[in-house]
């Protein structure tokens, strides 16, 4: 691809780097024990979900929003409407809906919102971010983090300077499930003894159908089904092998130091260009060997699994088949094994192991933000990206891949988008 014309995307960045990082207490001291103020990019389903868990179940309202296009924004507005409401606040005002290929800065820079979901496409999460953070808004960005190697590189690069000044989040829920949580701290303990193998799964099956764009434009096909296409999205290790990945560095507190990796475009999709199916072996420090699968193909067995192989025994944690330790420790976390009973439905069993993953994980977000205990996860949702990176690198190339030789690859897509045509959509 030829390079991306910045000036149709990223207008008004130098405008932003001569903006100073506002202190914190612009931000929330002054407004202490006040409902904080959200803006959300990206108004498509994952974004909406996400909020609207902010709104439900923390001192948060939606103030502001922006996309790309005209459709999700209207789809969007009374859903986010009905939530304030219901939850004690008011409707959002119309000169606060922002729409285009800048609508991002427009939200940012407006002084009414206190932080910014950034939900939007994962080509656009690190100027996303950089914007965020450098108008002394809290971001809570959707992972990955970006699709290349130098878009990591910048996010840790922005964490450092967010560092103590405003909160960062990434959109890794599964590090407040419970069952999960428990799971990790006995792993921690040496529950399951020295940890010698990890095996990760993500089957999934295939996705719909592609949206169509509005005319013509190849431009708008691939912004609108960016989820095939690796420049804007990174693949689907980067979507959905990543929670995995990222489940695996929490709990060893490690990186992979190496990878070697296959995969192909077999019963894919037709359209776009990333892989259906991957199959890495990573190499961790400590001689750990981790394992992952990686798959979107057809009407497919559905399975999201991580399990911890240790001289003791085997943690294990599904999403939807329970959390458990077995050996010489055994543990279960109560979460249903498997299709539950009616007796199982009646007594209301958790059924999935991530029932309070993503209202822990916004909680957390607000909280930081109303006590001032700030958080900054911008460093570690850049090493979960830069894993998955690795596997995929080394599955492309088809061949083995180090860190190091990952890290400094200089990898960045080039895009060009021409976001002129967006203006009126």
């Amino acid at each position: 691809m030829k390079p991306m014309n910045r000036r149709n995307f990223v207008a008004s960045t130098t405008a932003i780097s001569a903006l100073t990082i506002l202190k914190p207490s612009t931000v929330f001291g002054s407004r202490a024990n006040s409902t904080i103020r959200l803006g959300i990019i990206g108004c498509g389903n994952r974004g909406t979900a996400v909020i609207s868990s902010m709104v439900r179940n923390a001192n948060a309202q939606i103030v502001a929003m922006a996309d790309l296009f005209n459709y999700q924004l209207e789809k969007a507005k009374p859903v986010f409407d009905k939530l304030n409401t219901d939850n004690g606040g008011v409707a959002i005002n119309e000169s606060q809906i922002y729409k285009g290929p800048i609508a991002y800065m427009h939200l940012i820079n407006d002084p009414n919102v206190d932080a910014v979901l950034i939900s939007s496409p994962a080509y656009t999460h690190p100027d996303f971010l950089e914007a965020a953070v450098q108008a002394g808004k809290h971001a809570y960005c959707e992972k990955p983090v970006s699709p290349d190697v130098e878009g990591c590189r910048k996010v840790i690069r922005t964490g450092e300077k967010a560092d103590g000044k405003v909160s960062v989040a990434i959109g890794f829920q599964i590090r407040h499930a419970t069952p999960y949580v428990e799971m990790a701290n006995r792993i921690r303990r040496g529950d399951i003894g020295e940890v010698a193998n990890v095996q990760l799964y993500y089957i999934s099956s295939l996705k719909k159908e592609p949206v169509q764009p509005v005319g013509d434009s190849m431009d708008e096909f691939m912004i609108r089904n960016h989820f095939y296409f690796r420049e804007l999205s990174g693949g689907i290790l980067l979507d959905q092998g990543i929670h995995m990945l990222d489940v695996c560095n929490w709990v060893l507190n490690e990186h992979p130091e190496n990878a070697v990796g296959n995969g192909n475009r077999t019963g894919g999709a037709d359209y776009g260009n990333t892989f259906s199916n991957y199959q890495a072996i990573y190499g961790y420090p400590a001689n750990r060997n981790v394992s992952i699968h990686s798959t979107q193909i057809g009407p497919a067995f559905n399975d999201v699994c991580a399990r911890f192989i240790g001289t003791k025994g085997i943690a294990e944690a599904h999403y939807s088949r329970g959390v458990f330790i077995e050996g010489e420790n055994p543990w279960d976390s109560g979460v249903v094994k498997g299709e539950p009973t009616e007796e199982q439905r009646a007594s209301g069993a958790f059924t999935s192991a991530l029932y309070d993953s993503t209202s822990n994980k916004v909680k957390a977000f607000i909280e930081s933000i109303e006590l001032g205990n700030l958080i900054n996860e911008a460093h570690s949702g850049a090493n979960s990206t830069l894993s998955a990176i690795l596997g995929r690198m080394s599955a492309t190339a088809k061949e083995a891949k180090t860190w190091e030789e990952m890290y400094y690859s200089g990898q960045k897509f080039n895009l060009n988008l021409n976001m002129e045509l967006f203006r009126n959509l």
